[in-house]
């Protein structure tokens, strides 16, 4: 059996980004998404959830250590002098070395004040996940792992994507990009086994942040391994202003167009590939 979990990100950093994540829910095409707490509007996208018809749709937290401000208080290692994370370069490279005693209790202390927000809101958050895949990284993982088995949360995304070893048409950066965080996930995997976590078999979306298109979707529908692939995605329309990331694009529409397109169903149902959610990975 080959089922699929579509999971949009960055559900919370700005009210176009929300509008198209729920166009493509409403459609039946995106079955899970990921929160951002401390996204400019946050507030927003749980006004959304709230008017109902997302019961189906499985929610992760997702951790952000890298962009705009942190919900603690007075951290010293993971935020600058101007209270604001480090940005994604500056993250990852506090996070890609082994950890130690007060970075690790940044992290989990800032990890739980996000996982709470949501959980305050009313959000059923069934997965973590973390933007710029930050959670995997060597000084977060061990600090994520237990905020979440304190909050009884058994689920999270591993994006060990396979990249093709001659890269295929991936630009320079994004496949070195890609190349590093599977190999992240490839240890996390590893690590969230032992302790308990569950999570897809597969993941896909790293090669393809930026440049998802119909034809590669129809393809993907069609080669598919068995089991569970979790397929990320960043649709959204684009805001007058971006209030976020420098993500904010009209790559997200091209994206959103390309998922609601009739073609990529008929692909799937062709395939006989099930769109699930979260909720159906046991822990």
């Amino acid at each position: 059996m080959r089922r699929l979990i579509v999971n949009a990100d960055d559900l919370g950093a700005d009210q176009a980004r929300n509008e198209g994540i729920f166009e493509a829910i409403r459609a039946g095409i995106v079955t899970s998404a990921s929160l951002l707490p401390n996204g400019p509007a946050l507030d927003h996208a749980l006004e959304g959830i709230r008017s109902g018809g997302f019961q189906q749709v499985s929610f992760a937290a997702h951790l952000n250590l890298s962009e705009g401000r942190p919900l603690a208080e007075g951290l010293t290692r993971l935020a600058g002098p101007d209270g604001k994370f480090l940005g994604k370069a500056g993250a990852h490279r506090l996070l890609g070395g082994a950890g130690d005693a007060s970075l690790e209790a940044e992290i989990a202390g800032e990890a739980a004040l996000q996982i709470g927000k949501l959980l305050d809101a009313g959000i059923a958050v069934t997965h973590i996940d973390g933007h710029q895949h930050v959670h995997v990284f060597p000084a977060a993982l061990p600090a994520v792992t237990e905020t979440a088995k304190a909050f009884g949360i058994a689920r999270m995304r591993i994006p060990d994507e396979a990249v093709p070893p001659d890269g295929g048409a991936l630009e320079e950066n994004l496949l070195e990009e890609s190349r590093r965080f599977a190999s992240l996930g490839r240890e996390a995997r590893r690590r969230l086994a032992a302790a308990g976590i569950a999570s897809s078999d597969h993941f896909l979306g790293l090669a393809l942040k930026g440049r998802l298109d119909l034809e590669q979707l129809v393809e993907l529908a069609g080669t598919l391994p068995e089991g569970t692939t979790e397929l990320m995605v960043h649709p959204g329309r684009v805001p007058a202003r971006d209030a976020f990331s420098a993500f904010s694009s009209a790559d997200r529409e091209r994206e959103l167009e390309a998922l609601l397109h009739p073609r990529f169903r008929l692909a799937l149902q062709a395939a006989g590939v099930i769109l699930v959610s979260f909720r159906e990975i046991g822990p």
